[in-house]
């Protein structure tokens, strides 16, 4: 992991860049008027301890949210998130700290990472030390929920101030207090494991001495005052014997063997079959019994002790058989346990590993957490405590081992503290932050491309526009120079044709011209008058036609393809049948005009 610094460093980067799906973003940049004040909002949540994401509470209402106020909501519910699956404290504990989402939401918002303070930081990672907390209703735990009940107020407190001082003064003296329970549990458990290690070697002699005495008991008729001297003076010893030396020591086995010869004695079934060792048990019973009774205690027996015991002896002497009773039935309810004679305690590397550890017993809230304080060879029990020197009970090793293996009991996963929740997210989401800017810089650089593209395709379809319009002009202007020419050439057809009508029609009218017929001759000069000539001579050999005006004079001589061309140009005109010449012409005139139309 990077380090804690440079991690905070990019938080800003996260707020600044990156979109997630599906969340409030405007449709664009606001302007800071527009974008809606979420601080009330926050407070109010928070007041009311609400476990709803901060992302969940803006959707619900209809304002308008900025981009970095959307992007801080989203990374305070990540982190929190997060801290809830991984932090490994109680559900309620860490769904009480995750509901500082609030919190952190408003604060990056207006400062980014300066929001995570390094005393708000190390306050978070020090939660750790209550990973055993259980809301179990005991005092210790009822400390944590006031103390985490001032959180609430001064939480409060910022969002009204605007300051984050009174959450830093929070923090601080909370480590103050913790510092002093620290010195105050270190010395509580310290006390409540030698008690409970003295407590254990106690429960141990005492159990084996009533596993001994319940042994030799069962069974077994014998005289009332012997039961009463073994319950009432023997079973002391006996356990004073395993408290000093153990099972293996001299004292407990002599104990032991005279609690026995004290039931043969006083059982007739046993004891009569032979008299003889009855004589000589009988002789040294008492003596033995003082004997062992000063090497366990610094006190002598009290001096009435015997008397039963001797009573009776002395009744089984004379050959006389005393009154018998059931041996544990007049013990009144006699409670024990033979697997106490031969205990032994597992071998340390079987639980040794478990000292220590976290383990949890239930699901979700009702989860309890007890810590593997220590284990108690004397008796093969595990002292289980709440961490702060507080006995929270004890469980025999072989219910523990069957616990495990149902899954009653089960380690306490392991912790993630605050402070590397925040790192991881933060460096994921930076690195999903800097793919995304990758992504948009890349599109960004694609629409650039595909732009560039584009105008260099709308540049060539332009030119192709343009290429095309010159074409249909240069063909437009093509068609219009056929059509021209075509007009032009069906134009001089048709004057050509004209031509050749007018023509032959003077051919005609020449041809039809007898002597004396009269023609009109337009003059060269524009200012003179025309002249009418007839026809006086025609030389058909020559084909030469010779006028002549009325008086015989102003001779002159047309070659008749002169003629014809006189009268197609007009400046001759035949006389006579001039009428249908002119309607002919006429009618060749109007064709010339509707043709040109």
């Amino acid at each position: 992991m990077p380090s804690r610094g440079a991690v905070l460093d990019k938080i800003d980067d996260v707020l600044a860049g990156i979109r997630v799906p599906d969340l409030p973003y405007p449709a664009g940049k606001l302007s800071p008027e527009a974008v809606s004040d979420w601080g009330p909002l926050l407070l109010s949540c928070w007041s009311e301890q609400r476990d709803e994401r901060v992302t969940h509470v803006i959707r619900s209402v209809h304002l308008e949210w900025s981009a970095r106020q959307v992007n801080a909501a989203y990374v305070a519910d990540r982190i929190m998130d997060i801290f809830l699956k991984t932090s490994g404290l109680h559900p309620d504990l860490a769904r009480r700290i995750a509901r500082l989402r609030f919190y952190f939401a408003w604060r990056m918002n207006l400062v980014g990472k300066k929001a995570f303070s390094q005393t708000l930081l190390a306050w978070l990672d020090s939660l750790q030390e209550w990973r055993g907390w259980s809301d179990s209703g005991g005092r210790a735990g009822k400390v944590l929920l006031d103390q985490l009940d001032a959180l609430v107020i001064a939480v409060a407190a910022c969002f009204e101030s605007g300051s984050p001082e009174s959450l830093e003064d929070f923090c601080r003296q909370w480590q103050e207090d913790a510092t002093k329970r620290h010195a105050q549990t270190a010395r509580l458990r310290q006390r409540l494991l030698e008690t409970e290690q003295g407590a254990a070697r106690q429960r141990q002699a005492d159990q084996v001495s009533r596993a001994l005495i319940g042994r030799a008991l069962t069974g077994r008729r014998v005289p009332a005052p012997i039961i009463r001297f073994i319950l009432d003076y023997w079973q002391g010893l006996l356990k004073q014997a395993v408290w000093d030396a153990g099972q293996e020591g001299e004292n407990f086995r002599h104990g032991s063997k005279l609690l026995e010869w004290l039931i043969w004695i006083g059982d007739p079934s046993l004891s009569d079959k032979d008299r003889n060792r009855l004589y000589h048990v009988g002789e040294q019973i008492g003596d033995r019994i003082l004997d062992v009774w000063g090497r366990v205690h610094d006190t002598p027996l009290p001096p009435n002790a015997l008397a039963g015991i001797e009573a009776v002896m002395v009744s089984r002497l004379r050959g006389e058989v005393p009154e018998l009773v059931e041996a544990l039935p007049a013990a009144g309810g006699f409670q024990w346990d033979s697997r106490w004679l031969g205990f032994e305690a597992p071998p340390r590397e079987e639980f040794e590993p478990f000292e220590g550890q976290w383990f949890v017993e239930g699901q979700a809230s009702g989860e309890q957490r007890r810590l593997f304080y220590a284990f108690l060879s004397e008796s093969a029990e595990i002292l289980w405590s709440n961490g702060a020197g507080v006995k929270l009970g004890l469980q025999p090793w072989t219910d523990f081992r069957q616990a495990m293996e149902t899954q009653q009991v089960r380690p306490l996963p392991p912790l993630t503290s605050f402070g590397t929740v925040l790192g991881e997210t933060v460096e994921l989401l930076a690195r999903v932050c800097a793919k995304q800017r990758r992504q948009r810089e890349q599109a960004a650089e694609a629409a650039r491309l595909r732009a560039e593209q584009l105008r260099r395709e709308k540049a060539a379809a332009e030119a192709h526009r343009r290429e095309l319009a010159v074409a249909r002009e240069a063909e437009l202007l093509r068609q219009q120079q056929l059509l021209e020419e075509q007009r032009l050439a069906d134009e001089k057809a048709e004057q050509a044709r004209i031509l050749n009508e007018k023509i032959l029609l003077a051919e005609k009218q020449v041809s039809g011209i007898k002597l004396g017929g009269w023609i009109v001759v337009q003059a060269d000069d524009a200012s003179g008058d025309p002249a009418r000539l007839k026809l006086a001579v025609r030389i058909n050999a020559s084909r030469k036609l010779v006028f002549v005006d009325r008086l015989g004079l102003n001779r002159r001589e047309f070659i008749e393809d002169e003629l014809v061309q006189g009268i197609v140009e007009g400046w001759v005109r035949v006389l006579g049948s001039s009428a249908e010449f002119d309607d002919t012409l006429s009618r060749v005139v109007g064709r010339i005009r509707v043709g040109r139309n």
